[in-house]
């Protein structure tokens, strides 16, 4: 593995480990996932963008709603990965997400 890649896969697996409701340990199909986004050449900066949107979507909904099952894969963020590759947001909104969220993320 060349060392961007390694770099990737693990910048990819420290971010979604510190987010809300997802495991404590990243798992063998996390890192193969992670790889496959480093092979699509997923930027990063999107990647960090999907974990924090899809976190605050699901922290700050109604909280009338039923309670949501934690998330048990990178898997889980494809559809909003999907949604910033097609429609990138402005750096001005992840700098919002992250104070958003910064007491709900592990340090």
């Amino acid at each position: 593995m060349i060392t961007n890649t390694r770099h990737y896969i693990e910048t990819v697996l420290a971010l979604y480990l510190k987010l809300p409701d997802t495991p404590n340990r990243h798992s063998r199909y996390d890192r193969r996932f992670a790889k496959q986004l480093c092979d699509r050449n997923v930027p990063l900066q999107i990647l960090e963008a999907a974990f924090l949107l899809a976190s605050a979507r699901r922290l700050l909904r109604d909280p009338s709603y039923p309670q949501l099952n934690p998330i048990r894969s990178i898997n889980y963020f494809l559809p909003v990965i999907k949604e910033l590759l097609a429609q990138p947001p402005s750096p001005n909104y992840i700098q919002y997400l992250r104070s958003k969220l910064a007491s709900h993320l592990s340090p």
